[in-house]
């Protein structure tokens, strides 16, 4: 008996090891389970709404499923590589072309963000109450945010997954802790080679994480980890290297020319669509298509906390620490590197010409901002963790304020977020006449057609191309064929059709032309658009 009572007391001394919190992780948890079944939900009711862009990518992975091409770049230009189209492939060679197969891997990258995100705030030194705060910002989904990761139009549901990957493996590579190195490196450069293949848009957060183990890891990547990075490097950006080697194309000119460089607009303009209302719209903040003035509050606290950050972070590297906080130092050097890259992002877009003509529409190049998360929202949380604090009127003040912040943060993105869901029924309705409509051409057998840019390939695409469309102008001119081969089909079929939506200028154009006499048009009314068919 008194051996047992000496048991129980050697094991009562015992240090025991924290038991973490169980109430956070639930709770990140079921706000991320929520966040995906709301994207979910939104692919169900056909939502965002598609166009033919995404249509484009469908068809690259139409194409790739029956082995009749693979595409490397989106049909019709020299940049943005078609991951989403070979990710999709599988899905599409299975159960047929459709707007929900072709998202289902956008959700999946989704998904992958979200955990990815979790655990690299964990990673940093986050408690886990700062790790649902973060999870809890990324789940919300406001109109341009759902788009920008759930449409397969090419290049954004890829980036932030694979940004936060990056920075992921960042901090392992800057810790002294143990781990399979050389697989790391060669995970590292794969991910930042496959980004580069497939939007050059997330090269800043590339170049700032790449500086940051240069400067810290330089000794080992002299050696064989330098080897591995490169190796894998190259690997990952394989398709853009051998397509500029054979066709001598720069997608890096391609983007350039492509974002309106040379199309003039203010300076003003530019700066008003960059920093006043690119970052709102792109981080969740807005309604579906338009920015309410008491909704852009976010863009001056966005570059506030964005300089704040940054500065904490470069204390924190700029103080001593002992070796035994070294993963403070880590912790800052990644935050940093983050911000850098949103920086340059914001700068890069601020100073492109589509920020002044287009912001609405163009803030998607933005969308990579939502990598800095963990690390913009890092000095608002630890001050908003000083409200309690009795000792100081300064830090409860301080840390009130924060509280106010970080509160307005979540009430905005949830009031964007519920107007994004109203809009969903008209959205459901758009999509329920265009199936109507690709079903009465079927039911015509008409196998091709001419339409507008916006109208053409979703028809191509959603008929599995038993129906092929060239694109027409609103005055009936050939317009931009993203694959010529169907402007030669078409021109070949002196039966072809015309599709137009109801009330557009194309629609008006074509009216003109019906009639009772040989040559002349007859049209076929549907809800929400019309078909012209040649009369016999």
């Amino acid at each position: 008996m008194t051996a047992g009572v000496r048991q129980e007391l050697r094991e009562a001394d015992r240090p025991r090891t924290p038991r973490r919190p169980r109430l956070p992780a639930l709770l990140t948890l079921v706000v991320g389970f929520a966040g995906i079944g709301y994207r979910l939900a939104l692919l169900l009711a056909d939502a965002p709404p598609g166009n033919s862009d995404e249509a484009t990518m469908g068809l690259a992975a139409l194409h790739i499923a029956r082995g009749d091409d693979f595409p490397v770049w989106f049909y019709g230009q020299a940049y943005m590589g078609t991951l989403e189209a070979y990710l999709a492939a599988p899905l599409v060679a299975v159960a047929g072309p459709s707007v929900l197969v072709l998202r289902l891997p956008t959700l999946a990258l989704y998904a992958l963000f979200l955990l990815l995100s979790w655990r690299f705030t964990r990673r940093l030194g986050g408690d886990p109450w700062y790790a649902l705060l973060v999870v809890a910002v990324l789940a919300l989904g406001a109109d341009r945010v759902v788009k920008d990761q759930l449409i397969a139009g090419g290049g954004y549901p890829e980036l932030n997954p694979a940004g936060a990957a990056l920075a992921l493996l960042t901090v392992a590579l800057c810790d002294n802790g143990p781990g399979a190195r050389l697989p790391r490196w060669a995970a590292w450069g794969l991910v930042a080679g496959v980004l580069l293949w497939v939007d050059p848009l997330i090269l800043p957060y590339v170049l700032a994480l790449g500086a940051l183990l240069v400067a810290w890891r330089r000794r080992e990547l002299a050696g064989r980890a330098g080897a591995v990075l490169g190796g894998a490097l190259l690997l990952g950006a394989a398709p853009m290297v051998l397509d500029n080697l054979r066709h001598g194309r720069n997608p890096l000119t391609a983007v350039l020319a492509a974002s309106g460089s040379g199309t003039a607009a203010g300076w003003a303009e530019r700066w008003h669509g960059g920093l006043v209302v690119g970052p709102p719209l792109a981080m969740g903040f807005c309604s579906p298509g338009r920015c309410a003035p008491w909704q852009l509050w976010w863009a001056p606290v966005f570059l506030v906390l964005l300089l704040l950050a940054a500065y904490t972070a470069w204390r924190t590297l700029r103080r001593p620490v002992p070796p035994s906080s070294a993963e403070r130092r880590v912790s800052a050097g990644v935050r940093l590197a983050l911000l850098a890259g949103a920086a340059a992002v914001l700068a890069a877009y601020a100073s492109s010409s589509a920020a002044g003509r287009t912001p609405l529409e163009s803030s998607r190049y933005l969308s990579c901002l939502a990598v800095a998360v963990p690390a913009l929202l890092w000095p608002l949380w630890q001050v908003a963790r000083r409200v309690a604090d009795v000792r100081s009127r300064r830090s409860r003040v301080a840390g009130v304020g924060a509280v106010v912040v970080l509160a307005g943060i979540l009430g905005t993105g949830v009031s964007a977020t519920v107007d994004a869901i109203r809009a969903v029924p008209a959205v459901h309705a758009e999509a329920d006449r265009h199936r109507l409509l690709v079903d009465a051409l079927g039911d015509l057998g008409v196998q091709h057609a001419r339409g507008g840019y916006w109208t053409c390939n979703r028809i191509s695409f959603a008929s599995g191309e038993d129906t092929v469309c060239a694109v027409v102008d609103d005055e009936l001119r050939p317009g931009f064929d993203r694959l010529p081969g169907y402007r030669r089909a078409v021109a070949a079929d002196p039966d072809a059709a015309w599709v137009a939506p109801d009330g557009s200028p194309l629609a008006a154009r074509l009216d003109r032309q019906l009639g009772a006499e040989p040559g002349a048009l007859r049209v076929i009314t549907l809800p929400g658009w019309r078909i012209y068919l040649p009369r016999r």
